[in-house]
């Protein structure tokens, strides 16, 4: 089983403009739901291989509507810890080319509060974080525990920092700490932007080849219209352009890649990524970039089912 742990949440995405000699042309928000870590586990669930969610989700209207959609998208909640406290939520702006700007309202919401799980069952051959759940206190040391212990027992451990900057307080203590992780961290994906900003301007592919030597197996770099890559510490061993589609938005996106690197990984019996040769790699990196190409010709993250898959083109 693959278990994801992160953050659930409600983004509020623009819908129709409201009455501009009232609202000032405001556009009404319309609640769907949301999160990295949380869009990663739709994805790996909706493609049919066994996934778990692990995180705290309010017991409010919108945590019962998270907890459905993953029931309704093949997910585990097992793991899950449910409280009384509110739903994180996410104010979503598009810019012209359907790109997503956030603004969080996190302070005393469930997802932070998560308590350590202990070790994961035995079944568990993937754990999955990032996002705010790598940020905010006090479930950031929660899941950093999780990191270092499942690494430890040779359990497949994938990151997705997915930088939230305005979230970080402390930029450069936050870059110390994801150095930290690299050692633990088997699979690294990361976009652009997020590389960009983690090292302050370096090249996204010196940027992985030190990371792979700090410790990480494979670096995938998702790279906007340049299609996806991937660098393990013989280089950059594979590459493969998007797809192209008419975008809606990119909400998800990175997600959905997160997600079918997973289900392609485990549907290939992948434990260990250092294994995987350039073919393999090819292989895993257009089946993430045909599932993207799904979730951004749709309004929000709606990551593909394996149906979507096989029927696209």
């Amino acid at each position: 089983m693959i278990v994801v742990g992160g953050e659930a949440l409600v983004d509020l995405v623009p819908g129709e403009p409201l009455d501009s000699t009232v609202d000032g042309g405001l556009r009404a928000l319309l609640p769907r739901m949301g999160g990295g870590p949380y869009n990663v586990a739709l994805a790996a669930g909706r493609l049919g291989v066994p996934t778990g969610f692990f995180s705290r989700v309010s017991n409010d209207r919108f945590g019962m509507a998270l907890v459905d959609r993953l029931h309704a998208s093949g997910v585990d909640t097992a793991l899950l810890q449910r409280g009384n406290e509110p739903t994180t939520l996410a104010v979503v702006a598009l810019d012209e080319k359907g790109s997503a700007q956030y603004t969080f309202y996190t302070e005393g919401t469930a997802d932070r509060l998560v308590g350590d799980p202990g070790a994961l069952p035995e079944n568990v051959t993937a754990l999955s974080l990032g996002t705010l759940g790598m940020v905010l206190e006090p479930g950031a040391s929660t899941y950093e525990t999780m990191l270092r212990r499942e690494s430890a027992r040779g359990v497949l451990t994938v990151l997705d920092p997915n930088i939230r900057a305005a979230l970080i307080a402390d930029p450069a203590a936050y870059r110390a700490r994801f150095e930290s992780w690299l050692p633990d961290v088997r699979l690294l994906k990361i976009s652009d932007d997020d590389t960009e900003w983690l090292t302050e301007g370096a090249d996204p592919i010196d940027a992985a080849k030190v990371w792979t030597s700090a410790g990480v197996d494979a670096v995938v770099l998702t790279r906007g219209a340049q299609g996806l890559s991937v660098i393990t510490r013989a280089g950059e061993i594979a590459r493969v352009p998007s797809r192209r589609v008419a975008v809606v938005d990119t909400i998800g996106a990175g997600d959905t890649v997160q997600g079918a690197l997973l289900a392609w990984l485990y549907s290939n019996e992948v434990r260990d990524v250092s294994t995987l040769d350039a073919d393999g790699w090819r292989s895993a990196l257009e089946f993430a970039a045909k599932a993207a190409s799904i979730t951004v010709s749709r309004s929000g993250a709606e990551p593909p089912t394996a149906e979507d898959m096989a029927s696209a083109v």
